[in-house]
């Protein structure tokens, strides 16, 4: 396990994320659930404004996320104790400005810096940065599962990421990696993801896992509704952490924390 696994809570302002759609596009009650996230044991909470799940064909303008998140980011900022990183996920560069002045810490690039003024506005803020590898857009990126050499392609990608961040001015010890579960991945590959956490973390980054109540999860449990995948999920979180990812990016935060300290405490000893 990695020395401390850090918990990212997902707080999604969309009315149409695979999981939670629409249960905290109301300011309040965005704001109400990440307070709770970090109670529960998030030390980041992640807010985004934005689906992303495979097949999406929803595409939100810069205008109409930075009216979601920015108000929700703003009022955490007030109130989180100051050891809680509040994140974005978004892959727009005029978003990612607008979070980072209204007091989010980090930038979640599901895009994997399509879009490299996501790095810039990173760089400028002495921010951190999630770089994720996927392909495609959310709409098309499960056309095409096909890969030859399917972790070595994933590391190559994300090495020319970094590349890419710290020529923009990133600073290298600010740079998160995600091999990307669930985006543009057959059901197969992911748990493979999972076990080639260490290749990842020889690239010298952290490496963020985000299985949370995703579909190869339903597949392997047979769950077929996302939110009822929470055994699975805690599964898959314990997989990674044993394999050493340094963040996990989850929905049920205070079930994921509670697994690991008894994991990790018999694993121990």
């Amino acid at each position: 396990m990695a020395a401390e696994t850090l918990l990212v809570g997902v707080l999604n302002v969309t009315p149409d994320s695979f999981s939670d759609g629409g249960r905290f596009l109301d300011p309040d009650r965005a704001v109400a659930h990440g307070l709770r996230l970090a109670e529960e044991g998030a030390a980041w909470i992640d807010v985004g404004g934005e689906s992303t799940r495979p097949g999406s064909v929803s595409v939100v303008g810069a205008d109409e996320q930075i009216q979601r998140v920015v108000p929700v980011i703003e009022a955490l900022a007030r109130r989180l104790p100051s050891d809680v990183v509040i994140s974005v996920d978004t892959a727009d560069a005029a978003v990612a400005t607008a979070a980072l002045a209204a007091g989010a810490r980090a930038v979640n690039d599901v895009g994997g810096l399509r879009d490299p003024g996501v790095a810039r506005a990173v760089a400028e803020a002495s921010a951190e940065l999630v770089v994720m590898h996927a392909r495609g857009t959310p709409a098309t990126m499960q056309r095409d599962t096909t890969y030859e050499d399917l972790v070595g392609e994933v590391e190559a990608f994300l090495r020319d990421r970094i590349a890419c961040a710290t020529a923009l001015g990133v600073d290298r010890q600010r740079i998160v990696v995600d091999p990307g579960l669930g985006f543009g991945k057959a059901m197969e590959d992911n748990p493979r993801l999972v076990a080639a956490v260490p290749r990842f973390k020889a690239l010298g980054h952290r490496v963020m896992i985000g299985a949370s109540r995703k579909a190869f999860v339903g597949r392997l449990t047979g769950v077929e509704r996302a939110e009822d995948r929470l055994h699975g999920s805690v599964g898959a979180a314990l997989a990674a952490a044993e394999a050493g990812a340094d963040l996990l990016r989850v929905h049920d935060v205070l079930a994921t924390r509670q697994a690991l300290v008894v994991y990790a405490a018999c694993r121990g000893g």
